[in-house]
């Protein structure tokens, strides 16, 4: 027995390994071509990207894992069922369900590594990935001058050249405005016949060396009583400007940004936010009764008694009293009464419609953190549904490789994929509770395999083509027997 656990462990983790790659650098390669044009032109370094990347890993593992496990488990048994070895093992008296345990075991052993990386390692590689993101998608475009072009990337400059030369940096018909001081306007224009472009050794700094231009500086408005706005013009052989490169350096966005988000939090951090904010809303609740109490009472009057008539201060607080006494108002002073009612309305109104996309935003909220405490268990269980699912449909399909059972496959986490988003966007709209909406895949799965595991330990021919046809044929000849 001892052979037959080592052999099924590593006809499945051989799959496992090469699936589980495979699916991580297709999602890697869909998450770079969706943030390609926020690296691009940047001068990101090599090193910084590759980081990215990582974390980028870490985050899509809840994609590729499960479909790394369906593929490599259908795989698996597909192959053993294949070259009659799991005929082999039933033969010797072993049902489907014990061919299966030191796998269920190791997936089980799995599952419980699935949630301590979801708990433990998610929330680190969330916090540095968003915060490395944020600070690619911050970071100015690279120094990078186009012909006839106008660069503003440097901060108070406008510069535009007529030609560059990419071995040299040699710059021809130079075109700067100098705009560096604030709500001073474009005051200081620098023209040239050429130029030389060149950075200092730490990178801090852009040299430009111009020969044979004029600059013109238009000077402030003097006091005097002739208002006017002098204008100063030079010409020079040779002139350098220094220009300050330092907010092309790339710097890390503060990670405590982005550090109490729920995406951040293990479970018992996400505990304690969800009864903070629950909390919160119940204080809220309650404040909201005493001002609707205190303010916006349902009897409120907009007439007061002792405003228009002192015979009338001590009328009883009764329907057919203010019945009474509104029809023994004179006209203006029911127009008045009338006004002021549809005024307390109004503001009963839009008081009551503000405290409730206040509370739809805080349930909300509510919400994204259970998503996400959900989500860190959700991750375990989907991994052994789908190992239930893959490993009987493997034995009913007989095939291995990566032809047909990778077709199966794909429709199935499809599926599974597919339940999961809906589920998710259902808790976030408030149609479902988080317990039902991110459960719901594995709900709906979860009968699916065990209705499989039933049918591969009973050996169904549930996806055997033979059946069908003969099936089919049966059935036409029987119909061709009646009709004669």
């Amino acid at each position: 027995m001892k052979k037959l656990s080592q052999l099924l462990l590593k006809s499945f983790i051989g799959p496992f390994l090469v699936t589980f790659l495979v699916t991580m650098f297709m999602f890697v390669m869909q998450f770079l071509w969706k943030y390609v044009d926020d690296m691009m032109g940047k001068g990101i370094e090599i090193h910084v990207i590759l980081e990215l990347l990582i974390y980028a890993s870490a985050r899509l593992v809840n994609l590729s894992l499960p479909l790394a496990i369906l593929l490599s488990s259908i795989m698996t048994f597909g192959a053993l069922a294949e070259n009659y070895e799991l005929a082999a093992m039933k033969s010797c008296g072993l049902s489907l369900l014990r061919i299966m345990r030191p796998l269920i075991v190791f997936m089980t052993i799995f599952a419980l590594g699935a949630f301590l990386f979801a708990n433990n390692v998610w929330p680190i590689a969330n916090l540095k990935f968003k915060s490395l993101l944020y600070s690619i998608i911050q970071q100015r475009p690279a120094l990078n001058l186009t012909d006839g072009v106008f660069y503003n990337g440097i901060e108070g400059i406008s510069m535009r050249v007529a030609h560059k030369n990419e071995e040299t940096n040699e710059l021809t018909d130079v075109l700067i405005y100098d705009h560096r001081e604030k709500y001073k306007g474009n005051r200081t224009v620098i023209r040239a016949e050429r130029g030389q472009m060149q950075q200092t050794e730490d990178k801090r700094f852009l040299v430009l060396t111009l020969f044979d231009g004029h600059s013109y500086d238009e000077q402030t408005a003097p006091t005097g009583p002739q208002p006017g706005y002098p204008s100063i013009t030079n010409h020079f052989e040779k002139a350098i400007l220094r220009i300050d490169l330092s907010g092309f350096e790339f710097g890390k966005t503060d990670e405590e940004l982005f550090r109490n988000s729920y995406e951040m939090m293990t479970l018992g951090q996400l505990d304690f936010a969800i009864d903070s904010i629950e909390n919160r809303v119940d204080q809220r609740k309650v404040d909201i009764q005493k001002y609707i109490k205190k303010n916006l009472y349902i009897t409120r009057d907009s007439i007061r008694f002792d405003k228009y008539s002192d015979s009338l201060k001590v009328l009883p607080d009764s329907v057919t009293n203010r019945k009474f006494f509104f029809e023994r108002l004179t006209p203006s002073q029911r127009n008045r009464a009338l006004e002021q009612a549809q005024d307390l309305s109004r503001g009963a109104k839009g008081y009551i419609e503000r405290v409730q996309k206040d509370m739809e935003g805080k349930l909300s909220y509510v919400n994204k953190h259970k998503i996400e405490w959900h989500r860190k268990l959700f991750l375990a269980f989907a991994c052994i549904v789908l190992f239930f699912i893959g490993a009987p449909l493997g034995a009913i399909i007989r095939k291995g490789g990566l032809g047909l059972p990778t077709v199966v496959a794909l429709g199935f986490f499809i599926v599974y994929h597919v339940l999961t988003i809906i589920g998710e966007k259902l808790v976030r709209e408030d149609v479902l509770e988080p317990v039902v909406g991110m459960w719901m895949s594995s709900i709906i799965l979860f009968p699916l395999g065990v209705f499989l595991t039933y049918k591969a330990a009973t050996d169904s021919t549930l996806l055997d083509r033979e059946a069908y046809t003969k099936f089919i044929d049966k059935v036409f000849r029987k119909k061709k027997k009646i009709g004669e």
